[in-house]
């Protein structure tokens, strides 16, 4: 809950921006870091979430690895103190510089994707005069219950080798004589709120693929099990801090362990969401027929989720907060020139007036990492809340 000379700040400062909660951040991560050591897992966080550089700079900082899937995000990790050991390289298009990025700083993990991709590596690596650190990522085929845009686990899937392949998996990594091999990568989906049944069924399945590749002679020392957590975007306020402790205390009972072998989790989401918000003021109140729209100074350039695939997001009127104003219904609307560009429909506020500042909550992942300047428009910046500018000084 922001204070009432923190809003005030607030007010005064140039819309739309990030606002991030460097405390929330510290107790999340910090929990994170505690039950993954309390169960010996490994922890890389997923950069793709948020890449500022100074929440970056703090993860790191708490000792975890990083989770990368691009060159620049390697590279990005690497200046922010992410150790290369404890960096893993996923996704399924990675073009031959990538590829060069990672074996050149000599990374944890190159986790492939598919039966060509790990040729086209022991490939650069023998023409580098290096081997490269691969892992194979591996399609469970399995239901993470969420939204069909962020599943990655279903048989019919671009992410990973499936199990029609796995034999000659095996036969690969034995023919290429320029990687190490070193464990399989999965991963099912996003935002899984069904943590114990979904991550269950997950190291279920993780145990018969390992088995069945350990029968035939492949040695599997590194698991990840990638990441996918979900938080409550419903009531932030309510969960702050995500449910790290159901999650790992799963894992750690689910997988079978064998001295040696490492289990890797990829919290990426569940690390930041929380910590940040998109600050926009009400630039305009419209009035319809029907329905009454209050028109922002943020739009889907700035946190595309929404308009993406209908993400929910709770919107709060900051300059209302203890003000004891009447409650109203808005459909809450941003200013980019697309019908989708829509932040809320229905939705409840006290009544909001031009200039009220308000808060779209649970922006910290997936917010201003995917930003753009569509119609040319401005990216918001990052404000932190420990460090509110003044005006004149805002970033």
């Amino acid at each position: 809950m922001l204070t009432v000379s923190e809003i005030s700040k607030l007010q005064n400062l140039k819309t739309p921006f990030y606002l991030y909660d460097m405390e929330l951040l510290a107790r999340t991560v910090s929990e994170a870091m505690r039950q993954a050591a309390l169960y010996g897992l490994e922890v890389h966080y997923a950069v793709k979430a948020n890449a500022d550089e100074r929440i970056a700079r703090y993860i790191a900082g708490m000792g975890a690895g990083a989770d990368c899937v691009s060159g620049n995000e390697i590279l990005f990790a690497l200046k922010c103190g992410f150790p290369a050991e404890k960096i893993a390289f996923a996704g399924v298009g990675k073009t031959d510089e990538e590829i060069g990025i990672a074996i050149d700083n000599g990374i944890f993990s190159i986790n492939c994707e598919s039966l060509q991709e790990m040729e086209i590596v022991n490939g650069i690596a023998g023409r580098m005069g290096k081997k490269a650190n691969v892992s194979a990522r591996i399609n469970p085929d399995i239901d993470a219950h969420t939204h069909k845009y962020i599943t990655t686990g279903l048989e019919e899937n671009k992410f990973g080798i499936p199990q029609h392949e796995f034999d000659d998996l095996i036969s690969l990594a034995a023919r290429c004589r320029n990687i190490d091999f070193n464990g399989l990568h999965f991963h099912v989906g996003s935002q899984i709120l069904d943590v114990e049944e979904v991550f269950s069924l997950e190291c279920r399945r993780v145990n018969e693929i390992v088995s069945y590749f350990e029968s035939k002679g492949l040695a599997i020392n590194n698991i990840n099990l990638g990441g996918g957590l979900g938080i409550d975007y419903d009531n932030p306020d309510a969960h702050p801090v995500p449910d790290f402790g159901t999650w790992m205390k799963t894992v750690a009972e689910g997988m079978k362990s064998l001295p040696g072998r490492k289990i890797h989790l990829e919290p990426g989401r569940a690390m930041v969401a929380q910590c940040g918000s998109l600050c926009t003021k009400v630039l305009y109140v419209k009035h319809g027929l029907k329905k009454d729209f209050l028109i922002t100074d943020a739009g889907m350039t700035d946190l595309v989720r929404p308009a993406l695939y209908g993400a929910y997001h709770r919107i709060e009127n900051l300059t209302a907060e203890g003000k004891g104003r009447k409650e109203a219904v808005y459909d809450v609307v941003g200013p980019v020139c697309e019908s989708s560009d829509v932040w809320g429909e229905g939705r409840k506020l006290p009544e909001s007036f031009r200039g009220d500042l308000l808060a779209i909550r649970s922006a910290g992942a997936y917010g201003q990492v995917m930003a753009s300047r569509y119609n040319l428009r401005d990216l918001a910046p990052a404000v932190y809340l420990d460090r509110l500018p003044e005006q004149s000084e805002q970033k």
